[in-house]
């Protein structure tokens, strides 16, 4: 497949309310695309839509729906395909993120992150990719992932399994529609400073903890902007890229997992001993 001209192409974005999805959706709208915004929140959506307009783009439709129910997700499609038509590019980035050990993460934590993070994204495709195979236009899927879709990193057992679950439906998508012309995008962002991060639960921990919140000082030192992540998705959907990553960390770290893997292995034994160390102070310190 060659490059992918996105002027005027009609894209769905969801999370689009705020963080990355907010942001891809002004760069989008910047490039020329036409845009279906869609998130759980209307005011944040309302904000994003305002922003994409005064930016120059244009903004087809705005609806806040709640992608855990696939129902909505259907009506939204048939809403969409009544007065947009087909569209043709999806962009699966809505998210959230529970951090917990096996031993405090709970059967609803898990439920919740399976079906925000990997139901919600098949909603979305199963909803609209039938109408952009019939169109016979081709099209692009961009699934955002994480680094926690990539690597074994402490405490993400059940995020991971959200994003590693969107990951493999990625990769069976990425040959399946080949042969209509769509293409797909995996993107596995790292640390990003956006709202997500300030409203992160971790399970069973006072994240208040100084020593916590020196983990968490460590973690922003790394993140990048949302509006440098959202340059990386647009960058690598007109490239029609599979693997996008948002940050040199983490095409580094996958190359390492790869080639030298005994120093990926070092690297997440590290990682966990001192995000352990960390809990152990604040459990300390909560029992004073």
């Amino acid at each position: 497949m060659g490059k992918l001209d996105i002027r005027t192409k009609r894209c769905l974005v969801t999370g689009a309310a705020g963080g990355i999805g907010a942001a891809t959706a002004v760069a989008l709208g910047r490039e020329g695309a036409h845009l279906v915004l869609t998130d759980l929140h209307s005011a944040g959506l309302e904000r994003t839509a305002e922003e994409v307009r005064a930016a120059g783009g244009r903004v087809l439709m705005v609806r806040a729906v709640d992608l855990t129910d696939a129902d909505a997700v259907r009506a939204l499609a048939a809403e969409v395909g009544a007065e947009v038509g087909a569209l043709d590019v999806l962009l699966n980035i809505a998210g959230i993120s529970i951090w917990g050990t096996i031993d405090r993460l709970q059967e609803e934590h898990w439920r919740r992150l399976i079906d925000v993070n990997l139901m919600g994204p098949v909603h979305v495709m199963s909803s609209f990719l039938p109408a952009m195979i019939e169109a016979r236009r081709g099209g692009h899927v961009v699934n955002v992932s994480s680094a926690a879709g990539i690597f074994g990193l402490p405490w993400h057992a059940a995020y991971s399994a959200s994003k590693f679950g969107l990951r493999g439906v990625s990769e069976v998508l990425r040959f399946d529609l080949r042969r209509h012309g769509i293409g797909v995008s995996l993107v596995c962002p790292g640390a990003v400073a956006t709202p997500l991060v300030e409203g992160l639960e971790v399970v069973g921990v006072d994240r208040s903890a100084p020593s916590m919140q020196a983990v968490e000082r460590r973690f922003l030192r790394h993140a990048i902007r949302p509006d440098e992540a959202a340059a990386a998705i647009v960058k690598g959907l007109e490239r029609r890229r599979y693997w996008v990553y948002t940050s040199r960390d983490i095409r580094l770290g996958h190359y390492a997992q790869r080639w030298f893997p005994w120093g990926y292995e070092a690297v997440m034994r590290l990682l966990n001993r001192s995000l352990t160390r960390a809990e152990a102070k604040a459990t300390a310190g909560a029992g004073r």
